[in-house]
């Protein structure tokens, strides 16, 4: 349905990931070759945590009806700024309209969340999703999507407290409405969130089968690997970037989250769980 990236490491001009990369966030969003759709031109966001702010800093976002490629707004923020910490989102629409408070990264307080995916059959199960948010978090949902009712139900199923859980306890309720409507694959694809220094990415789908997912290899094994190519000196030590697909060809360069995992990326680098894995 989309593609997404997030990245976090030293501050960076978002610019070298999004637009910039020999497969790009934008370039991605006219040709995906790993993607459900092969265009994804029905709008973009781009949410980032400016330099220098401390934890529980709230993120800046920028949404945009326009096609990832079309938009000279996204290159001049995306060459003027410097973010250690940022997400950014291509759509493809599959159903809800196209409007700005349909473009992801949806935000709450210092968090933010995006989603490659959709929720089966989701008119069926909307009624019982949306009166299952907390009341005092259903005024922050501004647009039509599944995926911003995932968020608020997260929100409200303990998120700020427990990240992994409450997202764990949302996918769960989804699959349970699901069942109850008789849907056989209630939940499809991968979603990312961020408080502001850490970053959590989940791959799950109820059929098993779920959107791609993969994030960096380390900057110093890909200057091992690669001790002659430039590009990798415009990033710091502890870049690191999880995508949809990824941003090269390089051998090596990216590496495949496995089916229902959440990886998690702090300031240590990269951990894997897994995540409502079948037996």
């Amino acid at each position: 349905m989309c593609r997404w990236l997030a990245y976090s490491g030293e501050p960076l001009q978002p610019s070298t990931v999004i637009l910039d990369a020999e497969h790009s966030l934008v370039k991605q969003s006219l040709n995906s070759p790993l993607g459900a759709e092969t265009v994804n031109g029905d709008g973009f966001g781009f949410g980032w945590y400016p330099d220098g702010s401390a934890a529980g800093t709230r993120p800046a976002l920028f949404h945009s009806i326009e096609p990832a490629w079309n938009d000279q707004n996204l290159r001049e923020l995306a060459e003027a700024i410097e973010s250690p910490l940022f997400f950014s989102h291509v759509r493809a629409a599959g159903g809800p309209p196209i409007q700005q408070t349909n473009c992801h990264p949806f935000r709450y307080e210092n968090w933010m969340f995006m989603h490659n995916g959709f929720l089966g059959d989701f008119v069926k199960m909307k009624r019982d999703l949306v009166f299952a948010v907390d009341p005092s978090l259903y005024p922050h949902i501004h647009g039509t999507t599944d995926s911003e009712v995932i968020f608020h139900l997260a929100l409200t199923l303990g998120l700020r407290d427990d990240p992994i859980g409450a997202i764990m306890k949302t996918v769960q309720m989804v699959e349970s409405v699901g069942r109850e409507h008789g849907i056989r694959f209630p939940m499809q694809g991968t979603m990312a969130l961020s408080d502001g220094a850490t970053i959590w990415a989940f791959r799950y789908s109820t059929q098993g089968r779920s959107r791609t997912l993969f994030h960096s290899a380390d900057i110093d094994t890909l200057r091992e690997l690669y001790p002659e190519m430039e590009r990798l000196k415009l990033f710091g030590r502890h870049a690191h970037v999880v995508v949809s697909e990824p941003l090269n060809e390089l051998p090596g360069a990216f590496l495949e989250v496995p089916e229902s995992t959440v990886a998690i990326l702090d300031a240590t680098g990269y951990h894997h769980e897994p995540f409502l894995a079948r037996e």
